[in-house]
């Protein structure tokens, strides 16, 4: 499918990292002009798309602030009204419970729950009447706690997503506003692959197959779905 996002303008946070590239990647290439949040400098060193004329970067966001975020999706507005916000950036950690302190329980809740809820507030309020596009992003381990053994506090944080996402999906529905979700297991990134590299990466869904899945749940193109947690977990 040729995706058209001529004209149209689409935030992604957290669009410097590695899935986030793959997905401004995508949608430059079908003329979206979009909005990209960065929390990490060496990200943004290494960002291609840094001076691409498509692409405008806002540095020290924090996403988890509410005035902040009024902010950037009152500047990516401008006087255009926004079409789609994709919501990569978030945070992982992981620990035994005995080691995880409610500091670093708020934190993920902070910089995945918090952040969702705002970000998607703030592009609901820049949508014109006639509708928008909003993506998510979730995690395995949030569907299906079981799996969360060790990230409890990243497992309850990403289980939140998920219910934000189909909540608000049958909230905003009757203005034509989709709102979705993307449910990653392990990605193919560098990062992974530094961490585990005795795994079978084969099995892994690669960074621009689930890029792909973002940009169709983003697009005009996407006539029907709603309030979905779409697995993208390739063989794993």
């Amino acid at each position: 499918m040729n995706l058209d996002f001529g004209g149209r303008i689409v935030m992604v946070t957290g669009g410097t990292g590695a899935l986030g590239s793959a997905v401004v990647d995508t949608l430059v290439r079908a003329g979206a002009t979009c909005h990209v949040t960065c929390l990490k400098s060496e990200e943004l060193a290494r960002f291609p798309f840094r001076e691409h004329p498509q692409v405008r970067v806002h540095t020290n966001i924090d996403l988890a602030d509410e005035r902040t975020v009024d902010g950037l999706y009152a500047a990516c507005a401008g006087a255009s009204p926004l079409w789609a916000s994709i919501h990569i950036a978030g945070g992982f950690a992981m620990s035994p419970i005995e080691r995880t302190a409610k500091a670093d329980f708020d934190s993920l809740m902070q910089s995945n729950a918090a952040s969702c809820f705002l970000c998607c507030r703030e592009a609901i309020k820049r949508f014109a009447p006639t509708g928008g596009r909003i993506v998510n992003v979730a995690a395995r381990p949030g569907l299906m706690p079981e799996l969360g053994a060790d990230m409890v506090a990243y497992t309850a944080s990403k289980a939140a997503v998920a219910a934000i996402t189909q909540a608000l999906a049958a909230e905003v529905a009757p203005r034509g506003i989709w709102v979705n979700a993307v449910v990653p297991s392990i990605m193919d990134t560098p990062a992974n692959r530094l961490a585990m590299p005795d795994a079978d990466h084969s099995r892994w869904a690669k960074l621009d197959e689930v890029a792909a899945t973002i940009a169709f749940l983003a697009s005009p193109d996407n006539r029907a779905t709603r309030g979905a947690l779409v697995p993208v977990y390739g063989r794993a």
